[in-house]
């Protein structure tokens, strides 16, 4: 089974810096969001909010709705901080975070750039007036930071290297400065168990990025597994973000039961969320568990007939792949997979997304069935398209290779029998 795994060196480094600004600051957002709600002479220093259960239950509602792709009442809420806090860069940031979930579930996607860089950088606005006149405001530093890292990270997606090397050098400045009053774990374990697990498995991974890494402390990959569980179970407001990225991590770290338990309770919690239902179906499929796999791809790919917001071609390119191989290989329906396989083909090229692991896979299939059924010409081209989009190191592109060699042999034994 081919999961979606090709990424360019440089893009993956780029990213990873801004994912480490990324994580170490946006998720003591709900902290201080919720100090600065409750008013006050120093809003910086929250007492007590925590346990307040009006503010969770306020508060969360909104957040809920985001995470379940309800934009349209989350941002009703957060346009309100607009009205109350005109000067504070709270409602101006949460907006940008809305249009940042938007993006997700499919990152090539650029219709909400622009207006989600210009929340963010009225958020840089706001918090620099207050910063310019209270340099200890480790708030207004804070979302500076904050501000900052998501630009990046959108720049760092767009390739627009020179942007994003000058996003991530202000988030990391600005996030030193925001450092301090970290007294209200759970929620802010979460930075720490980020960074732990990432810098040690990008080290583990990526022989390129070592010498970047040393700039850094150390990591302890397992000892970051334990803070985000932590987090994951204890805390309130950054519960569900260490979940988002718990799914992700157990998945690279071939803990594949964890990974399906995770995304199947997110996806019972938030069924609207694409990005968590494509992770269920993802998770069940690596398990081979493909009765439930091919469960959430036919919803996948109903939800995008049915033009459901935030299901798309990515998503399509995961369930159409997972309804190929189970018509395939489990219920031995080899027109119903050609199908498949060619709307999995389909949506791939809709998003530009020819070197993802389904998109091959699904040609490679195609190109062995074509053979087996003695129409060579088809086979040929299928296995020139593998060859032509993978990885010369691949294990793809080496049986597509292969499976081309075959081919010309064969060929030149029906020649000499004729």
């Amino acid at each position: 089974m081919l999961l979606n795994l090709n990424r360019g060196s440089c893009l993956f480094m780029i990213k990873s810096v801004f994912s480490f600004v990324l994580l170490l600051s946006v998720f003591s957002l709900n902290a201080q969001l919720f100090s600065f709600l409750t008013g006050g002479d120093k809003p910086e220093v929250p007492r007590d909010l925590l346990l307040d259960r009006a503010i969770q239950i306020e508060t969360t509602a909104a957040i809920n709705n985001m995470y379940n792709f309800n934009f349209q009442a989350a941002e009703r809420e957060f346009k309100w901080l607009l009205v109350k806090y005109p000067d504070h860069p709270i409602g101006y940031f949460m907006l940008g975070l809305c249009d940042w979930w938007k993006i997700v579930p499919d990152t090539k996607v650029r219709q909400y750039d622009s207006r989600m860089e210009k929340y963010m950088d009225e958020t840089i606005d706001k918090a620099e007036e207050i910063y310019d006149n209270d340099k200890s405001n480790k708030e207004a530093a804070f979302f500076m930071s904050a501000a900052y890292a998501f630009k990046g990270r959108l720049h760092a997606e767009r390739e627009q290297w020179t942007k994003a090397a000058w996003d991530g050098k202000q988030a990391m400045k600005y996030l030193d400065k925001s450092r301090g009053d970290e007294h209200m774990n759970p929620e802010l374990l979460i930075g720490d168990g980020l960074y732990n697990f990432y810098s040690k498995w990008i080290h583990e991974n990526y022989k390129s990025l070592r010498p970047l890494l040393t700039f850094f402390k150390k990591g302890d990959k397992k000892l970051g597994v334990v803070q985000l569980e932590n987090v994951s179970n204890n805390a309130f407001y950054t519960r569900m973000e260490a979940r988002y990225f718990l799914v992700q991590i157990y998945s690279m770290d071939n803990q594949l039961v964890k990974a399906l338990t995770m995304s199947r309770m997110m996806h019972n919690m938030y069924p609207d969320n694409p990005f968590f239902h494509r992770y269920a179906a993802r998770s069940a499929f690596a398990l081979g568990r493909l009765e439930e796999a091919s469960k959430y791809a036919m919803e996948l790919l109903d939800n995008i007939s049915a033009n459901k917001y935030g299901y798309g071609n990515n998503d399509g390119r995961y369930g159409a792949y997972i309804l190929a191989y189970y018509n395939q290989n489990y219920k031995r329906n080899f027109e119903t997979a050609k199908f498949y396989y060619v709307k999995c083909i389909e949506f791939a090229k809709n998003n530009d997304s020819e070197d993802s692991g389904y998109y091959l896979g699904s040609e490679l299939a195609l190109g062995k069935m074509a053979e087996e059924e003695k129409d060579y010409l088809t086979a040929a081209q299928k296995y020139k398209l593998v060859l032509e989009n993978a990885e010369k190191k691949s294990s793809v592109y080496k049986e597509a290779k292969d499976r081309i060699l075959v081919l010309k042999q064969t060929l030149k034994d029906i020649k000499k029998k004729k």
